[in-house]
């Protein structure tokens, strides 16, 4: 499976990602693809939390959505398309919407060697992202996709660098009101093309976002960019 990622980064990375365990908040549009990248590398254990199902607006953009797959719970979804990918990958379901009261223990209880955020709650994002700092566990949030059209606008960066955002706007001022620092977020500075309480949204920018945070954390776990 792995051949060519091996003629790449070597045997020594590549066996990195089989030890390395990954805990990944939302299998949607976003996450979704974080997921598929993640399996694609030969990571070896990710646990997936999602409270959701697909829907036919989750269509347009999400690698889990069909036709056939409304209705369906997203992490049974993500799970199964994970494991047809590389079987002898360990996934771990949590179907739950995850809270400031819920975060905390199944952090501890996965013990990842990273902590991906892919989901819309704020406060629960903000919860994602102040445990793992608590814990000393590398993170990476995503800031907000929606109502944007181009993809290569994105970019990784400190939160305390971000602009135009509303979402890093929010979190920026709250994690400061916390007193924590050093966050890397995914974020664009491309102007909101639509403002609208529920985003807009087309299948190749959630798409990009996704594979650009599994890249950072891949490159990470594998010690390939530190």
């Amino acid at each position: 499976m792995l051949d060519r990622q091996r003629a790449l980064i070597g045997d020594e990375a590549t066996e990195r990602l089989r030890g390395a365990r990954v805990l990944l908040f939302g299998v949607g549009g976003v996450g979704g693809y974080v997921l598929e990248a993640l399996v694609r590398a030969g990571v070896g254990a990710v646990g997936v939390v999602d409270f959701d199902v697909v829907s036919p607006s989750n269509l347009n953009r999400q690698i889990i959505a069909t036709a056939a797959t409304v209705g369906r719970k997203k992490t049974a979804l993500a799970a199964e398309r994970a494991r047809s990918i590389n079987p002898e990958l360990d996934v771990t379901e949590y179907e739950m919407f995850a809270t400031a009261e819920n975060i905390p223990a199944l952090v501890r209880g996965y013990a990842p060697d990273f902590v991906i955020d892919a989901i819309d709650c704020t406060a629960s994002k903000l919860s994602v992202i102040a445990t793992a700092k608590e814990l000393d566990i590398p993170v990476i949030s995503c800031m907000g996709t929606g109502n944007k059209l181009d993809p290569t606008r994105f970019r990784i960066s400190d939160i305390s660098e971000t602009r135009v955002c509303p979402l890093a706007k929010v979190v920026r001022i709250e994690l400061r009101h916390r007193g924590i620092t050093d966050v890397p977020v995914l974020w664009s500075d491309e102007d909101p093309i639509v403002r609208r309480r529920t985003p807009a949204s087309v299948s190749f920018v959630p798409s990009v976002a996704g594979l650009l945070i599994a890249g950072y954390c891949i490159r990470r776990l594998a010690g390939l960019d530190r």
